[in-house]
């Protein structure tokens, strides 16, 4: 069962994906040859609880942490660590947040120095498809719709989407119905009704979609080792299409980069 959010509820879920943006934008400012991953996650928890909220992801299943850190060829799950991050590499930042009960959840990618032309166009990629994702969540579209969408832009640039991890419908658990697929399944899935909330997020990798998770049960790769790339925004289903709520002035990803093409 999908549930449909009131306008109260939207707003609490609004103050938590604000809080949520505030920390991606910046982490990503700090993105940086030579910083580690667990001096960004530090970051982003001290920012988090500061704010009022809890971080979703620590000790969710077990996680150790409060935000989902990948480099390049991870694809999401990567666990803050001694790692430094590196010039010319993508690095993923997934964050979520708890606050007054509501949960939070946006992903961005972003290039640590020189990027070469086949991460940026990977990342650009995938954060278009991202804003046509967002576009095509608007009530009286299919679930598919949204797949669709996504597929489409990722496959006509060469990239493959990741079919092992999915969105999420979002609200006072992190993980609610409806799963949201980033490619056709052959299911139209639920028709999207205003005040449904969804947490779209494409996994896009460079070369194949298949993954593999390493021994820490979390980190998942790519398995031919190329770079993938991830967005996400927390977004209610609208009549005119997808309100994002995970925004911010400081660091904008998904329907702007669509409008500025």
């Amino acid at each position: 069962m999908v549930a449909l959010r009131t306008e109260r509820e939207i707003e609490l879920l609004r103050a938590a994906d604000r809080i949520v943006a505030e920390v991606l934008a910046e982490l990503a400012s700090r993105v940086n040859a030579g910083v580690t991953t667990k001096e960004l996650d530090a970051i982003g928890e001290g920012m988090i609880r500061d704010s009022g909220g809890v971080p979703s992801f620590l000790g969710y299943r077990g996680y150790p942490s409060a935000t989902c850190i990948s480099i390049d060829d991870v694809i999401v799950h990567g666990i803050p660590g001694d790692r430094r991050i590196e010039n010319g590499q993508i690095v993923s930042i997934d964050v979520g947040v708890l606050y007054k009960g509501y949960h939070g959840d946006a992903a961005v990618s972003v290039g640590c120095g020189e990027v070469d032309r086949d991460r940026q166009r990977l990342m650009r990629t995938t954060d278009r498809a991202l804003a046509r994702a967002v576009k095509a969540a608007r009530e009286g579209n299919y679930l598919a719709d949204v797949s669709r969408a996504i597929q489409s832009t990722c496959e006509r640039e060469g990239f493959s989407v990741v079919r092992a991890f999915v969105g999420h419908g979002i609200g006072t658990e992190m993980h609610e119905d409806p799963q949201i697929p980033n490619f056709v399944t052959g299911s139209r899935g639920p028709r999207l009704r205003a005040g449904m909330v969804l947490a779209i997020e494409p996994m896009v990798n460079m070369g194949s979609h298949e993954i593999e998770v390493l021994d820490d049960g979390w980190t998942a790769v790519t398995a031919d080792g190329l770079p993938s790339a991830h967005f996400e925004h927390s977004v209610v289903v609208r009549k005119g299409g997808g309100e994002i709520l995970s925004t911010t002035p400081r660091l904008t990803w998904g329907v702007v980069a669509e409008e500025m093409e």
